[in-house]
């Protein structure tokens, strides 16, 4: 049976380049950022309907890979959890279809990445201040679900030792 594992937390936390190391780790793939697609394209600053639209598009990417696998491990690059956070931050709400997606599209395991890293500057990222504070956002909508999770600090080698223990764990 497939498990599914998110890739979570505030911006510049390593969710991408984790992503892509625990997919060739594991011998399997990952769901690619599909913001990073839709934003680069748009021309313009993005609006609560661009957010709904990424959500959508990550959800399809998700279940492309899902079905196109044959792997017993799939790595998701983000989640509806991050697209909540983010409306909610920039727009001051979210709408309630992603607030449900995000308790119904359940994982198996989310890593939630610690903002230990230092800040790497990208057009696309726009916290480079309070990424503390997201991070406890994101903290308590985990908890607040009772979803299973686990936070991945560390750098280099460690962080990618780091996620495969817990990954490890809910293989066992």
């Amino acid at each position: 049976m497939l498990k599914k594992i998110s890739i979570t937390g505030p911006e510049s936390t390593g969710k991408s380049e984790l992503a892509k190391q625990l997919a060739k780790h594991y011998y399997t793939v990952y769901v690619p950022e599909y913001a990073r697609e839709h934003l680069k394209d748009i021309g313009r600053n993005y609006t609560l309907e661009d957010i709904e639209k990424i959500t959508k598009g990550q959800l399809l990417w998700e279940g492309q890979f899902e079905i196109s696998t044959n792997k017993t491990l799939l790595f998701c690059d983000t989640d509806p959890l991050v697209t909540k956070i983010w409306s909610e931050v920039v727009f001051g709400k979210c709408p309630e279809w992603i607030e449900e997606m995000f308790i119904e599209h359940q994982y198996d395991l989310y890593l939630l990445c610690y903002p230990d890293l230092e800040w790497q500057p990208d057009v696309l990222r726009e916290n480079p201040d309070n990424r503390e504070y997201l991070f406890q956002l994101y903290e308590e909508a985990l908890k607040a679900q009772k979803f299973l999770y686990a936070i991945i600090k560390g750098t280099g080698g460690q962080r990618l030792k780091n996620a495969v223990n817990f990954v490890d764990e809910i293989l066992a």
